[in-house]
C-alpha cells in the first residue's frame, strides 16, 4: 500500500497525541503531513515509498541506541519463547528480579527498591502516592502538598500533570487539579547578560528555600526534571541547584522526587543527571528519595517505567495488613517480562563500550556543526546538555521577544526539514518555537552533520519574512 492509502486509513479511526487532529487535514498552510512508518533501523525511518527520515528526537527521546538494534531485538525473541507475561501481584520472574538488581547497582546510593510501571507519568504517579503514604504512615498526615518548578513538565495524567506547569497541557484541566506550590524555575534563559549560569541558578535558589522554609510543614515532597526541563522547551540550569536542592529537603524534611525519564540513561553524558551535583566533598551526585525513569529504559521498544526509592521509605509501608499501609497501586503489566528483559538487553549495551564519553564526544560535534545559529539574526539561544541541543527562534533576540504564536515558526521549520532534501528528511519535532536535537547515541558524525545542515536551512526558511 501507498503513504496516501495508510495515511486515509490512520485518518479514518485513529486519534493521534498531542496533536489537533484537524492539522492533519490538508488544505491549508498549517498542516502537518501524517508519515506513514513501513520500518526502521538505526538513526533511520522509512515511509511506505521508500523515503527515509533520519529520527533526530529519537522517537520522543527513546531510542537511545537506535531502531531495532540487535541485541535487543534478539532478546526479546529469545524471552517470548519463554514467558510472555503474568500477573505481578504475588508472583515473580527472572527478568524483573535481574533488572531490580542491575538498576539498584547502577543508581545513586541508597536507592534499593523498585517500583514497576508502564510509562513516565505513572512512574511520576507511584512517586507523588508513595511520598504521600509514607508520611501518612508515619504519623504526619498533615503533609499532603507538593512543591514543583514553573516550566516543568511530568506527564498526563492527573497526578503528573498537576505538579506540571505547561500552561498548554495543564490549564484546560485544572479545576480537576491537586494544587502544587509553584516555584520559579531556575531556567538560565532569563539570566542577565553577563551573569553566568552557576550564579544565576545560586540567586535563583532563594526562591526555594523561602518556599520550603514556610511550607515544609504540609509538603511531601519537591518533584523537578534535573538540569533540563524538557516538554517545557529544553530549558537548562546548572547542576548547583540540585546540590542545594537535596541539603534543603534534607534540612526541612522534605523528600526530593527526581523525574530523570527523559534525561536519565545517559541522555545528559552521565546515566543520570542527579550524577551532575557537585559536592563539596566526595563524588559528584546526589541521591533523591524517589527517581522516576521510562523512556530510554528499552531504547523505545516496548513501554517500561520504574520508580525507584530508598529502603526507609519502602519499610513505612512493610507491616501486618491489618495495619493498613501497603501501597495498593496496581498496572495490569506491571514488569512484563518482555520489556523486563528489553531493559535488561538495554543495560548489556551500555557495558560494551563507554557511552558516556560517546554521548559527550557526539555532543561536542553537534555544538560545532550548529555553530553558524548562535549568530542567527532570529536565534535567541542555543543551549546544550549532553546530547540535548535546544534552538530557540525569537522575533527580537536581544529582548528575547518571541515571535506571535499564531505564525508557528517552529512548524514551518519542522515541515522544511521533513520535505525539502530531496534524497531523506530529518524529523525535528519542535517544542513552538524551540527546535531541539534529542538523537539516538549510534548517530555518526556524518548524519549529525547532515541534520544540523538540513536543520539551519529549515531554521533559515522559517524565519524568512512573508
Amino acid at each position: 500500500m501507498t503513504n496516501i492509502e495508510w495515511t486515509a486509513r490512520s485518518l479514518a479511526h485513529v486519534w493521534h497525541p498531542c496533536t489537533q487532529m484537524q492539522d492533519h487535514a490538508g488544505g491549508d498552510a498549517a498542516n502537518i503531513p501524517l508519515i506513514p512508518i513501513a520500518k526502521a533501523e538505526g538513526v533511520w525511518l522509512e515511509d511506505y515509498e521508500g523515503r527515509r527520515y533520519l529520527d533526530g528526537v529519537s522517537s520522543w527521546w527513546t531510542n537511545i541506541f537506535g531502531h531495532r538494534h540487535p541485541h535487543i531485538v534478539a532478546s526479546l525473541k529469545d524471552q517470548l519463547d519463554t514467558l510472555d507475561h503474568v500477573i505481578f501481584a504475588g508472583f515473580t520472574h527472572q527478568p524483573a528480579v535481574e533488572l531490580a538488581e542491575r538498576l539498584v547497582k547502577l543508581a545513586p546510593p541508597g536507592l534499593d527498591r523498585c517500583f514497576f510501571a508502564d510509562n513516565g507519568s505513572a512512574a511520576v504517579e507511584v512517586a507523588l502516592k508513595m511520598s504521600f503514604h509514607y508520611w501518612r504512615n508515619v504519623g504526619k498526615p498533615q503533609k499532603t502538598r507538593y512543591i514543583a518548578l514553573t516550566g516543568g513538565y511530568h506527564g498526563e495524567t492527573l497526578g503528573a500533570l498537576a505538579v506540571g506547569h505547561t500552561g498548554l497541557y495543564r490549564d484546560t484541566y485544572a479545576s480537576l487539579l491537586l494544587q502544587p506550590i509553584h516555584v520559579p524555575s531556575p531556567d538560565c534563559y532569563e539570566r542577565p547578560a553577563g551573569e553566568s549560569w552557576e550564579d544565576y541558578t545560586r540567586r535563583r535558589f532563594a526562591d526555594m528555600e523561602a518556599v520550603l522554609a514556610q511550607h515544609a510543614h504540609e509538603a511531601c515532597a519537591v518533584i523537578l526534571e534535573p538540569l533540563v526541563q524538557c516538554a517545557g522547551g529544553m530549558r537548562m540550569y546548572h547542576p548547583i541547584y540540585l546540590s542545594m536542592l537535596r541539603e534543603a529537603c534534607d534540612r526541612h524534611g522534605v523528600h526530593l522526587i527526581a523525574d530523570e525519564i527523559a534525561v536519565g540513561f545517559g541522555r545528559t553524558g552521565k546515566m543520570f543527571a542527579c550524577n551532575w551535583a557537585p559536592q563539596k566533598t566526595g563524588p559528584n551526585g546526589i541521591t533523591p528519595d524517589f527517581m522516576c525513569l521510562s523512556k530510554g529504559i528499552t531504547s523505545g521498544t516496548l513501554p517500561l517505567a520504574v520508580t525507584l526509592t530508598r529502603d526507609a521509605i519502602y519499610q513505612a509501608f512493610y507491616d501486618e495488613y491489618r495495619a493498613g499501609k501497603a501501597f495498593l497501586h496496581s498496572h495490569s503489566y506491571t514488569g512484563n517480562p518482555l520489556a523486563c528483559r528489553a531493559a535488561l538487553a538495554t543495560l548489556d549495551v551500555f557495558e560494551k563500550q563507554d557511552w558516556m564519553a560517546r554521548v559527550r564526544l557526539l555532543g561536542q560535534f553537534l555544538w560545532s556543526a550548529t555553530a553558524s545559529l548562535r549568530s542567527h539574526r532570529y536565534v535567541a539561544e542555543v543551549r546544550q546538555q549532553g546530547l540535548i541541543l535546544a534552538v530557540e527562534l525569537a522575533r527580537r533576540p536581544q529582548t528575547r521577544e518571541a515571535f506571535p504564536a499564531a505564525e508557528r515558526r517552529g512548524l514551518r521549520a519542522y515541515r522544511h526539514a521533513l520535505a525539502t532534501h530531496k534524497d531523506f528528511g530529518v524529523l525535528l519535532r519542535p517544542l513552538g518555537d524551540i527546535l531541539y536535537f534529542m538523537p539516538p547515541y549510534v548517530i555518526e558524525p556524518r548524519e549529525v552533520e547532515a541534520m544540523a545542515r538540513i536543520a539551519c536551512e529549515a531554521i533559515d526558511y522559517a524565519t524568512q519574512d512573508d
